[in-house]
């Protein structure tokens, strides 16, 4: 594995998958194996819903194994998205389904749910070795069109996965990004206590 050290500096402890997880854009010319990309999937299945109603479904394309229904998902990306996302080994559409027919009012958390089921599949994926790119960057009307999703769903996030390549292969722009030190906001400026805006005696 190439040495990238992007391990979170964290003033608490936190568990090695999410202190060593990334977004990478440099991704090796390697198969994921099927048994390996199930579990993704699996861990997904299993993030928490509300009322259990699973609103997400995934679209994807193994580049090794589906060369063509790879192709009409990078062509939804956009920018320098596609420049480096053209080497993942898997991309995929994540959809949510917000008004389900059977249930009155729709769904207001069909959103968070399916983040929920991306994060368990981030994590998945970095215990099986793999790293996975989340983008926002995509043409989700395009998106629709070329995968068939049906009017009742709504693409919400498009993903590269992979395993891990030496940062030499991007562009000298994108390598920069892969390099730099990762940043989050301090917990002083996220955890409130008791009302919005005061601070946290914990985390001053």
């Amino acid at each position: 594995m190439p040495n990238t050290d992007k391990r979170a500096e964290t003033t608490y402890p936190i568990n090695d998958l999410l202190a060593n997880r990334w977004s990478p854009r440099a991704f090796a010319d390697r198969a994921i194996p099927p048994d390996v990309l199930g579990s993704l999937f699996e861990a997904a299945r299993w993030a928490p819903s509300s009322r259990n109603l699973q609103p997400w479904r995934f679209v994807i394309a193994d580049r090794h194994r589906d060369p063509d229904g790879f192709a009409r998902i990078l062509s939804t990306l956009m920018g320098a998205n596609k420049s480096w996302g053209k080497n993942a080994s898997l991309l995929l559409i994540a959809v949510t389904e917000p008004k389900p027919e059977n249930v009155r009012g729709g769904n207001t958390y069909a959103y968070y749910d399916v983040g929920q089921a991306m994060a368990h599949l981030s994590i998945q994926a970095m215990s099986s070795g793999l790293y996975i790119h989340q983008m926002g960057g995509f043409d989700r009307e395009k998106a629709r069109d070329l995968l068939e999703i049906p009017d009742q769903y709504e693409p919400v996030v498009s993903a590269a996965i992979g395993y891990l390549a030496d940062p030499s292969i991007l562009s000298d722009t994108m390598r920069e990004r892969e390099l730099a030190p990762r940043s989050r906001q301090p917990l002083s400026e996220q955890v409130f206590s008791a009302k919005w805006g005061q601070a946290h005696p914990d985390y001053v």
